[in-house]
């Protein structure tokens, strides 16, 4: 475990704002800097939303899931919205996740990391700056933290104020987590507080219950054996993430902490960079290369060996396990052709990089009628190719990151809940991207449970 003599490098060349001075993509036009300086001002002020030694410990596990000897689930909303913070939403997100990290700790036989891809996913990238209907140019729709999904010029203006909306129900999402988990709520001695109504039917409800009962008897034989209950297991570790996308907000919660060198950004455990962000002499590289936080980068099939050499350079030039995710995410199609080179050259230069499977983003198409989607086919193809070919790499498959919900939502096509294109408008909640509903996700776990356990043996 990380202690407080665990001192994360200083770069003395870097300060929180000293990204203002590189090309910036994908960030909001403010039409009035003066009140986005004073809104900035309020967010620096309000206490942090975790703290560095929660961040020095998703460090070390990370470090561990670098190694081999655990495994890296992350995974919720697309984007959060306002109007879903709230304790129902908020549950059934956790408990899906507590739910496939049981499958894959029983699969796998290592321990799992959870990070739950919420708290604080206010902000999209967007691949225009506008969007036109009915002769009609706006700004794009970039999340709640910045403008209003409705199309009117009051909507879609940049909206300074949001920022401290966002961090709000960031607050909110965190503190409802953790008191679940401090509660009882994640103890393995009960993991039918997880359970979700609609499930009852579910091609994979047999499977997963006699899982859960296989992990019932074991904790009953050993407590039995040692003669008292297994304290450890009556709660687990929970962490936060979100995309570093908006760096006025990284910025404002990047604060220097008592027994701690170095800067930390205090809004998430997970800051990460996406796919769209991570040019090498721009704004998200300099901000990135200075905090103290483990973080993750979006890589997909643009990136070249020695772009990823460079990434690894810039943002983890001690070579410190547990600090660097590649988070790729190329598409089925692509796959193939393109980690193989990365991670040769990785593996050449002795890098310490955590491998993450995202097999959504890759994955993304349109139908004929103009509706987003992912193929469940096409999802696990992607990581069930990702997992053989980092293992005939010598490397490994260390983690998954996976857009979904605890929801009975209709948003990818495919897998044994049979969601045709005809049923996407049938429960279609999503504001940007498709996410897995329950039973994907669950199918989408067993799947990879499956893969964990070739390695197990």
């Amino acid at each position: 475990m990380p202690t407080a003599t665990d001192k994360p490098v200083a770069h003395p060349d870097w300060t929180p704002t000293s990204w203002q001075a590189k090309p910036a993509a994908q960030q909001p036009v403010y039409p009035d800097p003066e009140v986005l300086q004073r809104t900035l001002g309020q967010l620096a002020r309000l206490p942090p939303l975790v703290t560095s030694w929660e961040i020095e410990n998703l460090k070390h596990q990370l470090a561990e899931a670098t190694r081999g000897e655990r495994f890296l689930l992350q995974g919720g909303d697309c984007s959060e919205s306002f109007a879903d913070c709230e304790s129902s939403a908020i549950a059934s997100k956790l408990k899906i996740l507590l739910q496939m990290s049981l499958v894959l700790v029983q699969g796998g036989k290592k321990r799992v990391t959870r990070i739950g891809r919420f708290a604080g996913q206010y902000a999209k990238p967007r691949s225009t700056d506008t969007e036109t209907q009915k002769g009609v140019t706006l700004p794009s729709y970039r999340g709640d933290m910045i403008n209003c999904a409705g199309f009117s010029r009051e909507d879609r203006t940049p909206n300074p104020e949001l920022l401290l909306r966002a961090f709000e129900r960031s607050g909110l999402t965190i503190n409802f987590v953790r008191s679940l988990i401090e509660g009882g709520f994640a103890d393995l001695h009960h993991p039918e507080y997880w359970e979700l109504g609609f499930v009852a039917n579910s091609q994979h409800a047999v499977e997963y219950t006699r899982m859960v009962e296989t992990i019932g008897d074991s904790l009953r034989f050993m407590e039995t054996l040692t003669g008292s209950v297994l304290a450890d297991i009556n709660r687990v570790d929970f962490f936060t993430s979100h995309e570093g996308l908006l760096l006025y907000y990284e910025q404002a919660q990047t604060r220097q902490v008592p027994r701690h060198s170095g800067w930390y950004n205090l809004s998430t455990h997970f800051p990460w960079i996406g796919d769209r962000t991570r040019a090498l002499d721009g704004a998200h590289l300099e901000y990135f290369r200075g905090i103290a936080n483990p973080i993750g980068i979006k890589i997909g099939p643009s990136v070249t060996p020695d772009e990823a050499l460079a990434l690894t350079q810039m943002l983890n030039p001690k070579n410190e396990p547990g600090r660097l995710t590649f988070i790729h995410r190329f598409g089925a199609d692509r796959v193939e052709k393109c980690l193989p080179p990365l991670v040769e050259a990785i593996r050449r230069r002795g890098q310490q990089v955590l491998w993450c499977c995202d097999p959504m983003h890759g994955n993304t198409e349109t139908t004929k009628s103009g509706i987003k989607t992912r193929r469940f086919e096409k999802i696990t193809g992607e990581l069930e190719l990702s997992y053989r070919i980092l293992k005939a790499c010598g490397a490994h498959l260390g983690g998954v990151h996976f857009e979904l919900t605890g929801d009975n939502v209709t948003e990818c096509i495919g897998g044994a809940s049979g969601v045709t294109e005809a049923d996407l408008t049938r429960d279609y909640r999503s504001t940007l991207d498709p996410r897995l509903n329950y039973e994907q996700a669950m199918e989408m776990a067993l799947l990879l449970a499956r893969l964990l356990a070739q390695s197990s043996r």
